[in-house]
């Protein structure tokens, strides 16, 4: 017996120093050439900056627009969702599993928890309910809006959540047809993954019935959005790490019919086989993206403009922000770009929203712009996780030069 209970104990503290010693998930698919890179994700800022201490006059738009501090108090805010009269704002979060409401008098904004203790919780809206979407819960919270007591109602057990937690952090939505659209990412860096129920999009209806897989081969999209003319989804994906600065590139692809596969982790970008996960003809049958947005930009939300603050010249034109790399030596991204259709269809991606990084060549970023939405009157806002901060962008038409 003592036996028995000595290799027990033994084989305990062989597995807790073999879990302590274990490589964090980012660092999976490090091949030889990157060995001894340094390269490390960026720590998040998970305390609470006062307005004051946030430089948004280095903040550069395009001449006529202005950004403005809206609201603070948001820790690791990433996405947004508007209630139907936009005077309420929520945010899921990642790292702090918190959700929370931004209330807007017009004058000043005040901030609460609905919920904390969830595991990297994205939020979005519907017909005056709160939808709540965390890795391993899903709750309804009905008429929370016009009552702030209003009590999760748990739908976990409606939509067959996958366990694995690396890339299942999630953007929700709701589409044109009434469907909510999840998105599941691969477990992983690169990998086969470990059942067909991972690197994919599904929809639903409303009440988690009617399961449907849309899109596989999709590595870790944070961010879609539907054309307002041609109601087609496009979402944004982020690229594999460990193949060096300026390969592969994130990517925004587009949803013409469900069932396309978007080549993880076989084929990445405009047709780059995968180097680890080897298959013949690894390029064959993938559905190719619209645009590339750069390498390891960590390229996040997508919002197409709407509203009728802006000049005619953005109507209909996506916004996406792209929250800024750490898989590269020198920096991209770090900004919001607006994509141009041109001749043939071809996408131009144009600066909008610069200026969080400092450093052209290096990282000196105060912040790190996440996702974008609507407000009724047509100014955008921009969550920056890094800040704990939401962003207005408004737009004046200039004076006429003398």
């Amino acid at each position: 017996m003592k036996t028995l209970i000595a290799v027990a104990v033994g084989a305990a503290f062989a597995g807790s120093a073999f879990a302590q010693s274990a490589p964090p998930a980012w660092h999976q698919g490090k091949g030889a050439k990157m060995s001894e890179s340094k390269l490390a994700p960026h720590a998040g800022k998970m305390t609470e900056t006062p307005a004051s201490d946030i430089p948004i006059s280095k903040l550069k738009l395009p001449r006529g627009f202005k950004a403005e501090v809206w609201a603070t108090g948001t820790v690791g805010g990433r996405a947004m969702a508007l209630s139907e009269d936009g005077k309420k704002v929520y945010l899921g979060t990642r790292g702090i599993g918190r959700v929370y409401e931004v209330s807007d008098d017009g004058s000043k904004r005040t901030v609460r928890v609905v919920v904390d203790k969830l595991t990297q919780p994205a939020v979005t809206f519907h017909k005056g309910s709160l939808y709540v979407f965390a890795i391993d819960k899903v709750l309804r919270y009905d008429g929370i809006a016009s009552n702030p007591g209003a009590q999760g109602v748990d739908m976990t057990a409606k939509f067959d959540l996958p366990k694995e937690q690396h890339h299942n952090w999630k953007y929700i939505a709701f589409g044109p047809d009434g469907k909510l659209y999840v998105p599941f990412g691969a477990p992983c860096n690169i990998c086969e993954p470990p059942s067909k129920e991972y690197a994919q999009i599904r929809r639903y209806n409303a009440d988690g019935s009617g399961k449907q897989v849309i899109a596989t081969g999709v590595r870790n999209t944070q961010g879609f959005d539907w054309h307002p003319k041609t109601r087609e989804m496009w979402f944004t994906d982020h690229g594999r790490d460990w193949l060096g600065d300026n390969t592969p590139n994130d990517e925004l692809n587009k949803i013409t019919k469900p069932g396309g596969f978007y080549g993880f982790p076989y084929c990445h970008a405009q047709g780059i086989p995968d180097p680890d996960i080897k298959k013949a003809d690894a390029c064959k049958g993938v559905s190719m993206p619209q645009a590339l947005m750069g390498p390891h930009a960590a390229v996040m939300g997508i919002k197409f403009y709407t509203g009728k603050m802006f000049p005619a010249e953005y109507q209909n034109i996506a916004f996406i922000a792209r929250k800024g790399s750490w898989n590269r030596s020198k920096p991209n991204g770090f900004d919001v770009v607006t994509m141009h259709p041109g001749e043939g269809g071809k996408l131009t991606m144009k600066p909008f929203l610069t200026g969080f990084n400092e450093g052209k060549d290096s990282y000196k970023f105060w912040g790190r712009p996440a996702y974008i939405a609507q407000m009724p009157d047509g100014a955008l806002l921009v969550s920056d996780e890094q800040m704990g901060a939401i962003y207005r962008i408004s737009y004046s038409k200039p004076a006429a030069k003398k």
